[in-house]
């Protein structure tokens, strides 16, 4: 993964609560009840998705669909880029995958992390890392402020 570049703000009023408020709007998501995973934003820029592979997420070979590798690098990496933007939801608007090994049985982490872009079109790196630590797949996408408000979004509000 390419490095990440300056963060644009180090330290924003509230962006304790923007973040807790995003893993919210994650966990509502009607897709996660698909996926069990949990998002954890760790800092600006930086977002990480903790999840399990088991045997329903196989294909016919016996390891994960490439489905599961597309949505946990696509959300890590989107969840990185709107970290950066308090009060517009983001959409993928392309997206890359490179899939280096497959995955079987065990934990993965999602790691994302914002590389640039911060007016209008974002770009962020998104790898998977393995139960032995190895990095499974790796991907870049790029995010564009859409009109939707983050706060009309079920779950982003505070319960």
């Amino acid at each position: 993964m390419t490095g990440c570049a300056a963060l644009p703000e180090p330290s924003l009023p509230g962006q304790a609560s923007h973040f807790r408020a995003l893993e919210r709007l994650y966990a509502e998501a009607p897709i996660n009840r698909l996926f069990d995973s949990t998002l954890e934003i760790v800092e600006p820029g930086l977002a990480r998705i903790y999840f399990t592979i088991d045997d329903r997420y196989y294909h016919a070979a016996g390891a994960a669909h490439g489905t599961s590798y597309f949505k946990m690098l696509d959300d890590a990496a989107f969840y990185a880029a709107n970290s950066l933007v308090t009060d517009r939801f983001l959409l993928t608007t392309q997206f890359s995958l490179l899939l280096t090994r497959p995955l079987k049985r065990g934990p993965v982490v999602a790691e994302g992390r914002w590389i640039s872009g911060r007016r209008r079109v974002f770009v962020a790196d998104a790898r998977l890392i393995d139960a032995s630590g190895e990095e499974a797949a790796r991907g870049t996408g790029t995010f564009m402020r859409s009109r939707i408000a983050l706060a009309g979004l079920p779950g982003y509000l505070a319960p």
